[in-house]
């Protein structure tokens, strides 16, 4: 069983924004994935972007740069 981290969760109202924003972070090396929204969010896509808490400046910036709006932004131990 892995131990639980503390981790950056963004939501999406629709899963073409998350896989915008996935294939973006895959094009620049950033090293984290889509998960399924955990059971205490709810979102509209059902996918969520996982990555450590402190790249959520960059990551808000490439959203802002794609266009992307986020349904949520959450800090939680998953």
């Amino acid at each position: 069983m892995r131990n639980k981290e503390l981790k950056l969760v963004i939501t999406f109202h629709t899963t073409a924004d998350a896989m915008a924003l996935e294939k973006e972070c895959k094009k620049k090396n950033i090293p984290e994935r889509l998960i399924s929204v955990p059971r205490s969010i709810s979102a509209g896509c059902g996918l969520a972007w996982c990555a450590p808490p402190e790249m959520e400046k960059s990551l808000r910036e490439i959203m802002q740069k794609l266009r992307i709006g986020e349904e949520a932004i959450h800090k939680c131990m998953i």
